[in-house]
């Protein structure tokens, strides 16, 4: 039975707020329980694992503390258990948690339209816009589930294989565990953010298509090609224009006291690609023809 076909009759007369929730809620339960969702997640969760497990053993081996070189979280994880949370989401930033929020967003539309029953939740009293937003939001609510997921795999990892305490920052000075805890949480929040173009882009090639294959495909296949572009040393004069150029400025968080040029040019990004990419995904979508 579709879920167009379990809305109460007396809810298609007119779409009540409550009636609205229940569709965001019905969007999200039934995204987040498809076997794509859940593998991906499964992904992401796996990442801190296998990098944890990596120090760890690289630990053992004495191999950790050679020269101090390279990133500056990994330096850090053998002495704090919570850097393993920064390590992990710049680990996953650049493609495995862009690719999942391409993934799902680009089969918000394509792929109701691909199933048929687009047509149907259509026929409730929702209108094309508040179907629209109510897949953002459900893309948005994705987003933030996917960074938590890896920032949570990720301190749950560290706790059981590093030890936890202050933590030294980027700048050298010390802060407490439980500020740190909450410049994590932070992180988090901000990494999500920063995807917030890809949803929209997404978003936008999912009311171009009736496939949700084509859709997640081509998604993600602009996603690596802008990223390519964005580490060609000839384009450096649009490079500030790429959604992912400034994703990685949430180590600034870690600084002390805090950068936030590159923080607050990364989010003001996202919103001009949101802006955007969500009034070309909206233009599109109410006008497209619905047949099937």
């Amino acid at each position: 039975m579709s879920r167009a076909e379990t809305i109460p009759a007396t809810a298609l007369r007119r779409p009540s707020p409550l009636w609205t929730l229940g569709l965001l809620r019905s969007e999200l339960v039934t995204t987040i329980r498809r076997w794509r969702t859940l593998a991906l997640l499964g992904v992401l969760a796996a990442v801190p694992v296998l990098v944890g497990i990596a120090v760890k053993i690289q630990t053992r081996g004495g191999a950790a503390d050679h020269s101090g070189q390279g990133p500056a979280f990994i330096t850090q994880i053998t002495n704090n258990g919570l850097f393993l949370v920064f390590t992990a989401l710049a680990a996953t930033l650049p493609f495995f948690l862009p690719m999942a929020v391409g993934v799902v967003a680009g089969d918000a539309i394509a792929g109701e339209a691909g199933a048929g029953t687009l047509r149907y939740l259509l026929v409730a009293p929702a209108g094309r816009t508040r179907l629209l937003l109510t897949k953002y939001t459900t893309v948005m609510a994705f987003c933030v589930l996917a960074t938590l997921v890896v920032a949570v795999s990720a301190l749950i990892v560290g706790v059981l294989l590093f030890p936890l305490g202050d933590l030294t920052t980027i700048s050298g000075t010390r802060i407490s565990f439980a500020e740190g805890l909450g410049r994590a949480l932070l992180i988090a929040l901000v990494v999500a953010a920063s995807l917030v173009g890809v949803a929209a882009l997404g978003l936008f090639v999912s009311t171009l298509t009736g496939s949700g294959i084509a859709a997640m495909a081509t998604t993600v296949g602009l996603l690596i090609t802008v990223q390519i572009l964005d580490q060609i040393p000839q384009l450096h004069a649009l490079q500030p224009y790429f959604f992912p150029h400034y994703w990685l400025s949430f180590a600034d968080l870690m600084r002390d006291p805090v950068y936030w040029d590159d923080l607050v040019k990364n989010l003001g990004l996202q919103a001009l690609y949101a802006a955007v990419f969500g009034s070309a995904a909206w233009a599109r979508f109410t006008t497209k023809d619905i047949s099937a």
